[in-house]
This record gives structure tokens, sequence and C-alpha cells, in this order.
């Protein structure tokens, strides 16, 4: 059985950074080994430590794992494959915030990531265990299934092509499951020197991707319980869906660019497709295009000169609507009432 394939040091670095909060409290999680965390914390001089199941539990008749702890950081042991999710008491105030890690801990997926830890609207954070992106997940392994099941995950949208769907269906078990039919053919430019720039297919994307759009912003304000949502690489459709998610939230540009870019390192392209015989598809013209790049490495996601293939969206966006919150307003159908709630929901 395959084993979580370790974050580098540099990415590590990256995801502590941008998970830290724009509050005097703040904390992170690093893995430290397949069945070890390391939690640690600034700005509170003594907190309690619970392990959690999800945000929103209560901390009420729950033993701390660490009671007045005052040394900055806590080494906890979790089951093999557990999903690192905490919640912090501070000693003094009694304010209680949340922390995780980012990647979960999967054997055979990719780029399966938590997007709480961000900064949002009115100097809050981004609530922790109740928004996931991820590339595809048709090869998951049973520890896999048994480890997104502790996500206790309400929705998944499928961002994906039909074809995609066909080719490599989800093995994500017992979560009611949405998509969008579309065709890979009609999402992508029909100039063929546009397909080579990045930036020009995401300009495709604030007006090809709304039906999805709308989708994922219903379920969020539903507020089910937490929500999981992806494409076949987890970093483009997947990476302009949490753009507009993190911004409705009110996030800062730059993160999200952060954010976004993370995929390149984060990516495991090797489980993104289980094999498959393209004879088997003759009328699925994705199957062509995922037999070619089999076996291809995870590339930046940005032009020659360094510029993120997500400003194209952005600058389609604040070209036609002016600002994010006017599309999200005007083409999706999120009024400023909607985003209050969402905030309300899903930041601390």
């Amino acid at each position: 059985m395959t084993a979580a394939r370790p974050i580098t040091r540099t990415v590590a670095a990256a995801l502590c950074l941008l998970a830290a909060p724009a509050l005097a409290n703040q904390a992170a999680v690093e893995r430290r080994g397949a069945d070890r965390v390391e939690v640690t914390w600034t700005g509170a001089k003594a907190v309690d430590i619970y392990r959690v199941d999800s945000a929103n539990a209560p901390l009420k008749g729950l033993t701390p794992i660490s009671a007045n702890d005052t040394d900055g950081h806590e080494a906890v042991t979790l089951p093999a494959g557990a999903h690192a999710l905490f919640a912090l008491r501070d000693r003094k105030t009694g304010k209680v915030w949340h922390v995780a890690e980012r990647v979960i801990p999967l054997q055979q997926a990719s780029n399966f990531r938590d997007i709480g830890g961000y900064p949002a609207a009115g100097g809050k954070t981004v609530r922790w265990g109740l928004i996931y992106r991820s590339g595809a997940t048709p090869m998951l392994t049973a520890a896999d299934q048994q480890t997104i099941g502790s996500l206790r995950l309400a929705n998944m949208v499928d961002l994906r092509s039909s074809e995609e769907r066909q080719l490599a269906p989800t093995r994500v078990e017992g979560v009611r499951y949405s998509a969008v039919g579309y065709s890979l053919g009609a999402m992508m430019p029909k100039d063929m020197a546009a397909m080579r720039n990045g930036a020009a297919l995401y300009q495709n994307f604030p007006q090809f991707f709304a039906p999805q759009l709308r989708l994922v912003f219903d379920l969020l304000e539903r507020g089910e319980g937490p929500l999981q949502y992806n494409c076949s690489a987890g970093q483009d459709r997947t990476g302009f869906t949490t753009a507009m998610v993190l911004s409705a939230l009110g996030t800062p540009r730059d993160v999200i660019v952060k954010d976004y870019l993370l995929s390149t390192e984060l990516r495991r392209p090797e489980f993104e497709m289980a094999p498959f015989d393209p004879a088997a598809f003759p009328d699925n013209p994705a199957a062509k295009m995922f037999a070619m790049y089999r076996g291809h490495k995870a590339t930046p996601l940005v032009e020659s000169d360094g510029t993120p293939f997500l400003a194209g969206a952005f600058a389609e966006i604040d070209r036609r609507w002016g600002s994010v919150d006017a599309y999200l307003t005007q083409e999706i159908g999120v009024t400023p009432a909607e985003i209050a709630r969402l905030r309300a929901r899903y930041t601390e």
C-alpha cells in the first residue's frame, strides 16, 4: 500500500505562513510522521488544546489533550491517516479558535486540502474543517476512504466534464454528489494559440463555470455540513472556484493567489486518473487527451513572465463586472445579504 507522500520543507513553510490568521492568537499544525503532528501557537500565554471532529463542535464535555499549556507547542499522536483538527482555548480570555493541517493525509489522492485558516473579512479567519478542495479521487485506498469519511462531508461537487467523470468515477462514498454536465471541448478556447496561454483559458471561466459556482454557493448557503469540490488536477477549475469562495469570505487577493500556486507541489498526477484503455472509450474525447498526458508532472501555473494563470479570470471579472463582488451578485446570484451570512458561518 502506498504511503502518503511527505510534504517538502518549502511547501510546509508556505502552508504554515498561509495558515497564520490575521489575529493576535495564531496557530499552525505540521505533520511530523504518519501518526504524529505538532501544534504550535503564539499570542495566548496559556491554552487548553482539544482534538475535535469539526469546527462547529462544542467543547463542553470534552477533555483537553493538553490543559494550561504554556510552551507554545504540543506534539500529538493520532491514528495513522487521521485528519488533525484542533480547538485552542485561551485560558485568560476564554476565546476559542481552531487550527488544522492544510493537506489531508491520503495515500492515493492528489491536492486534497482544507481552505481554512486564511485571513477573512473583519479581521477574522476562514474556519477550518468546513470547505475542502481537491483533485479527482478515482484511486482512493480503503484507508483513504476512511480518512475522508472522518471529515464528515455533507456534499461534494464534481467540477469535471461529463467525459472525465466517465473515465474516472470518484471513490468517495456516502456523500451527496452533484455535478453539472458539459463537454471538455466546450471549455477550451477555439483559437489553438490561446490554448497555450493559460490566462486566456482562464478568461472563459467566469462565464463558463457560472452554473457550477451557483451550485457551490447554494450548498454553502444551505450550511448542511462540510463541502468538498474537485476537478481532475484540483488546480484550474478548482483553483478558480476557491478564488471565488475565498473572495466572498473577504480573503485578500494576494493570499488567494498564493493558495492557488500551492497546487504545483501538492499535486500527485499519478492518482488523478486511474489507468484505462483509450480503445474502450472511442466516443470519449477526453480519453485521448488524458492518455497523451499520462506520466506528465505538474508544471507551474504561471506564464513565462511569472503571471499566474488565475490572473486571467480576475482580469475578465474586473473588465466585465467591475469587481468580484459585482460578479458574484450579478452573474452567480449571491446577494450582499447572503455574503454576510456566509461570512458569519464560515469565518471566526
